[in-house]
């Protein structure tokens, strides 16, 4: 169980839930997509989003700002929200402009506003588990897209919802964050996600 909960952790962390987001996106739309457009997107988010995070990370261990991977105190969480906002902005006004579409634009818009407001509660000394943050995301993500393009995608949510029910799970079992810390990224995920639906739903 202890690996297995490992796992889940790894597998949603918050480094690949933008790339989760838009490997969704293209699986769902309605709208006509060549597949120079979909590489035209996914190869830059997964480089902005994973490859340049987890490089930064290491850079940032091995000068001393970060202890681990884990990044248990609020000091340390603080530069990787700075460089995560920093390359989400870089997908918001380089990549997604150059192959435009109105849901993936405003699915990032939403988890930049997520990631700024995390990043203003640890200012005031509150922490969210921005694992949550990014499932919570996820989850009214798809269920937007859901509606948007009026598709049955009440099994994937199932889905989704399970999964963050054990990544919550994961959190709690290895002590990395409260329960008010949980169902406070949670929230602030979907919520995030929520304020996005008028201007593209």
């Amino acid at each position: 169980m202890k690996a297995f909960l490992k796992f889940i952790a790894y597998a949603l962390h918050p480094v690949f839930i933008p790339l989760y987001g838009s490997l969704i996106y293209f699986q769902v739309t309605r709208k006509y997509t060549s597949l120079e457009m979909q590489i035209g997107n996914l190869l830059p988010i997964f480089i902005l989003s994973v490859i340049i995070p987890i490089i930064s990370f290491l850079i940032l261990r091995n000068i001393g700002i970060v202890n681990s991977l884990a990044m248990s105190t609020i000091k340390e969480r603080k530069y990787p929200i700075y460089i995560s906002i920093i390359l989400l902005f870089m997908i918001i006004y380089k990549v997604i402009p150059n192959n435009y579409t109105i849901e993936l634009y405003y699915y990032f818009i939403g988890l930049v506003i997520a990631l700024f407001t995390v990043l203003v509660l640890l200012f005031a000394r509150f922490s969210n588990s921005i694992h949550m943050v990014g499932i919570g995301s996820l989850i009214m993500y798809m269920i937007n897209l859901s509606v948007h393009f009026e598709i049955n995608l009440t099994l994937s949510i199932s889905v989704l919802i399970l999964l963050g029910g054990l990544l919550a799970s994961s959190r709690l079992y290895f002590r990395t964050h409260s329960k008010l810390e949980i169902v406070g990224g949670l929230l602030l995920g979907v919520t995030t996600q929520f304020m996005t639906l008028n201007y593209w739903l």
